[in-house]
């Protein structure tokens, strides 16, 4: 039996375009991303330190899945990004003047806060 063409072309599957960006720069007190998709996040440095994934800053669930939350408290070197790295190809990972540098900020986290930011 032959195979028809309009049943084959309804089975192409569309993958999504992987969330990943072009360029990343500093720009005064803010984070710029340009993403592969054509659009630009811009994150307070301040809400981006906030925002810190680690264990340290955001805290990490025991065995019974509690989430103990430190107290962390910041200084004015807190906010100031002295660099940053690309990590594998799906996160970044910043480093600050108060020499914090243990969060790694997937590129979908990014995406959000930046959404978030407005």
């Amino acid at each position: 039996m032959p195979v028809r063409r309009d049943r084959l072309e309804a089975c192409v599957t569309v993958t999504p375009m992987r969330l990943e960006p072009t360029n990343i720069q500093q720009v005064g007190d803010e984070l710029a991303i340009s993403w592969k998709d054509g659009t630009e996040s811009f994150i307070k440095l301040e809400t981006l330190r906030r925002a810190c994934p680690c264990a340290g800053c955001g805290g990490e669930p025991d065995v019974l899945g509690n989430i103990s939350r430190p107290h962390v408290t910041y200084a004015e070197k807190s906010f100031q990004l002295t660099g940053f790295d690309l990590v594998g190809g799906y996160a970044l990972q910043p480093r600050w003047a108060d020499g914090h540098s243990t969060g790694i900020y997937s590129f979908t986290y990014l995406r959000r806060l930046g959404q978030a930011s407005g």
